[in-house]
């Protein structure tokens, strides 16, 4: 039996499909909780000093869990430049909604605490918890028309404005990655605070637990349908998906807050990796003309790219794994409203 061999060209597309996917899996199960915590942020800090606490949570990290979505889009631009240009001009409207509300919420990050006015802190509360809900939300439609697929001709340009990215199951994506991104914030906060404000965290995560699981899988159980060379490993990431979002809800009622937050974490990385094993070997099917459909050979960067891509990732990715690890072990320790008075001012921009 003759094996074909595989060469360096063939391989590297496949190579960073599988990177670009582990890139925006971390990205979601990241800067997912940093977003359930802004949306959070009311209900679980009814008062200045429990949203203070809340914000202290997700201080030290917020910014450095953002950098994972800037690796990811330039990582998707040089390795599949074609892949970028499509999603890019083709959603368009609904990347720059994003856009703004990341930059809304780095705003009321930092300003939040410049001034001691009831009306400003408030109105900067407000712009935290909107802008935490809009990413999630048009990040699980995208990622769902991924699956779907987007209008587009011979030439990968995408024909039709923002309403072609809506469809039933691209809402049902979206709507579920908001509740993930709820019950994965309630985690975080059930594992990183005391008192009040873990508890209220908790009775919240149990609320919303179960529609979260349901949603899910809804969602990745339909998107394994689509998958077709894939599908049998599709199904498996969507049972391994839904059961650790179910687990995480019985460790929350169980009072093991770390089990519960490794259970979210594993239903929103099981979201992305059911998306990617669903649509591979393409990155962009087509709902209008077969032929402009994007796979990872057709909108691949040359081989010499690549190459020089994958000997600086394999430099550079340790030493940042490394670097946020160290991040989150020294910022281990849970927060409490006696730590809280006994600063002396106002924490600084992450913090507020």
């Amino acid at each position: 039996m003759i094996i074909p061999m595989i060469t360096s060209a063939e391989a590297l597309p496949v190579v960073w499909f599988v990177l670009i996917a582990v890139l925006w899996t971390g990205y979601l199960v990241l800067d997912g909780f940093d977003f359930g915590v802004g949306m959070l942020l009311r209900p679980v800090g009814r008062d200045d000093q429990g949203r203070r606490i809340v914000l202290h949570a997700i201080g030290p990290v917020w910014d450095g869990n953002e950098v994972w979505l800037i690796v990811a889009g330039g990582a998707t631009f040089a390795a599949f430049p074609e892949w970028y240009a499509s999603l890019f001009s083709g959603a368009y409207l609904a990347l720059l909604v994003i856009l703004v509300a990341l930059i809304v919420r780095v705003c009321a990050l930092e300003y939040r605490g410049k001034h001691d006015d009831p009306g400003w802190i408030r109105r900067w509360d407000w712009a935290i918890t909107i802008s935490s809900l809009v990413p999630p939300l048009v990040w699980g439609v995208a990622l769902a028309d991924f699956v779907h697929g987007l209008p587009m001709d011979s030439a990968h340009n995408v024909i039709g404005g923002l309403p072609v990215l809506f469809s039933p199951y691209s809402v049902l994506g979206g709507v579920a990655l908001v509740l993930l991104c709820l019950t994965h914030g309630a985690a975080f906060l059930a594992l990183r605070t005391s008192d009040e404000v873990r508890e209220r965290a908790r009775r919240i995560g149990l609320a919303i637990g179960l529609p979260a699981a349901a949603a899910l899988g809804g969602f990745v159980f339909w998107t394994a349908l689509h998958g077709g060379h894939a599908r049998v490993v599709a199904l498996v990431i969507a049972a391994v998906a839904t059961l650790g979002v179910l687990g995480g809800w019985v460790a929350t009622r169980t009072h093991h807050d770390g089990w519960a937050f490794v259970g979210t974490a594993i239903g929103v990385a099981g979201f992305v990796a059911c998306v990617f094993s669903s649509i591979f070997p393409a990155v962009l099917p087509s709902t209008l003309d077969p032929a402009g459909t994007l796979t990872i050979s057709n909108a691949a960067a040359t081989p010499h790219t690549l190459t020089i891509m994958t000997v600086v990732a394999a430099i550079m990715t340790p030493i940042i794994l490394l670097y946020q690890g160290w991040t989150y072990w020294v910022f281990r320790r849970r927060l409490s409203t006696r730590q809280l008075a006994a600063s002396a001012h106002e924490p600084g921009p992450a913090r507020s």
